[in-house]
């Protein structure tokens, strides 16, 4: 049997001297105390150097991956041109797979190799020869970087990270404007109490507060360019009946800092939301199309990358983002959670309160699969989100119209459904309605009579 051990320095292929040895030990990382007895078990049988840190790290790199490079190819038609039947013992079975499709050499891979490598690595400098240990050292080191680098620059798991960067900032940033805001109503509410009433939107409130200052100056401010007609004339009356207190000019001036420092934020943040749109539409266009841009950036965030969400089931999408609630139902044996972070979806506010947790699990459906189609698909086409967003609007359509049927049920709720949807339509001829005048007015008569006798029977029961 040959041994493939990889090192920083080149490939090694080893020798096996007692095979009945290797399968019958229990813990053969024992066998490799010293190199005297290391080198009874176990011989060096070729050794192949790298020229340099590129090719160490591509030799490395395909070993990750489970692929066989060409370097290595070459070494086992060398080392296989003798012993043809031997088998191939290798550390990684992916690996052991890839070389029996490409080499044809059969490959072993279990318990007994991996306490065997372990040995090998242990007694590495004894057992290879011709190499100084400073050099073997420094090229493990050299590995090191090169391939951490590698994996930071060509990773597909870090394309999202922006996104979720960008996702995180926005959040934060509507955090701090919505405390600005009401400082700065708060603030400036001593002054002028009736502007925060007449203008509710945040940001035409602030160029307001800019434009006029202090209130004596609001009759002779334009704000024809921020505010409508009737509302400008509204403010100029109200300016002129407040019965806010006076304030200073020092105290006008930190007022209108914070109303730039509040305008340039939401310009900013106007700007941030154009940056994800446009990396959402590039990186997931199908998850896009169906839950919008800001909800998909935030499951994305939430579950730490696309190929993290394109794992989640359905029913993890559907309550991702509402961790608390759920493990808080389950614990006090409630009502589970219907929907998370995908309640914010157009689709689910455009529904009505009763359907809105049937179109959240439909959506959850549609959303997994959309992630799987941008994470994992080759080609980039926005077909499953189109259509998955067509039929959710058809679903809806027949959940808002009330034409959907009732497929699942108990006994009661199926009966209690036909008795008001599948009535039919066909009526019959009832013969005991038709009567004769004469014969109705007999027939009361009879029943009276009937009626009369039995109430003296019921009377002489309760005599006796």
């Amino acid at each position: 049997m040959l041994v493939l051990f990889e090192t920083s320095s080149g490939y090694a292929i080893f020798k096996v001297l007692n095979e009945k040895k290797l399968q019958q030990a229990d813990n053969l990382y024992k066998e490799f105390i010293s190199p005297d007895e290391a080198n009874k078990f176990i011989k060096l049988k070729h050794f192949q150097k790298f020229e340099d840190t590129t090719e160490a790290l591509a030799a490395a790199t395909a070993v990750v991956e489970g692929k066989v490079s060409k370097k290595l190819k070459k070494i086992l038609k060398k080392a296989y041109a003798k012993d043809i039947h031997d088998e191939l013992a290798v550390a990684d079975a992916k690996l052991g797979n890839a070389i029996k499709e490409k080499t044809g050499i059969a490959c072993v891979c279990n318990n007994a190799i991996h306490e065997l490598t372990r040995g090998i690595r242990s007694q590495m400098n004894e057992l290879i020869t011709g190499l100084p240990e400073k050099e073997m050292s420094a090229m493990a080191l050299g590995l090191a970087h090169s391939l951490s680098r590698y994996k930071l620059k060509f990773s597909p798991d870090k394309v999202d990270t922006m996104i979720v960067q960008a996702i995180s900032l926005l959040d934060d940033l509507d955090k701090e404007l919505n405390n600005y805001v009401m400082r700065c109503r708060e603030w400036y509410g001593w002054h002028f109490p009736e502007l925060g009433k007449i203008v509710s939107d945040h940001l035409v409130f602030v160029k307001t507060i800019n434009a006029i200052g202090m209130r004596n100056n609001t009759s002779s401010t334009d704000l024809s360019s921020i505010l409508p007609e009737e509302v400008e004339a509204e403010i100029k009356e109200a300016a002129e009946i407040s019965m806010g207190t006076e304030i200073s000019v020092d105290d006008i001036e930190n007022i209108k800092y914070l109303c730039n420092q509040v305008i340039e934020v939401s310009n900013y943040r106007t700007e941030l939301y154009e940056y994800i749109k446009n990396r959402m539409t590039a990186i997931a266009p199908n998850l896009t199309l169906l839950v919008g841009e800001l909800v998909g950036a935030r499951l994305i965030a939430h579950a730490g990358s696309l190929l993290n969400l394109a794992k989640y089931p359905a029913s993890t999408v559907q309550i991702l983002g509402a961790e608390k609630a759920l493990f808080r139902a389950l614990k006090t044996k409630h009502d589970t959670p219907k929907y998370g972070l995908i309640y914010h979806a157009s689709l689910v506010g455009q529904s009505n309160p009763k359907n809105k947790g049937k179109i959240s699990r439909m959506l959850a459906a549609k959303t997994s699969l959309a992630a799987r189609v941008d994470a994992l698909g080759e080609e980039s086409n926005t077909d499953v989100g189109i259509d998955g967003r067509a039929k959710l609007e058809i679903r809806l359509k027949s959940l808002e119209e009330g034409h959907m049927k009732k497929i699942s049920g108990s006994a009661k709720s199926s009966a209690k459904f036909d008795k008001y949807t599948n009535q039919s339509q066909v009526r019959t001829y009832n013969p005991d309605t038709d009567f004769v005048v004469g014969k109705k007015r007999k027939r009361e008569e009879d029943t009276s009579v009937i009626a009369e006798a039995n109430g003296k029977v019921i009377l002489l029961v309760s005599v006796i």
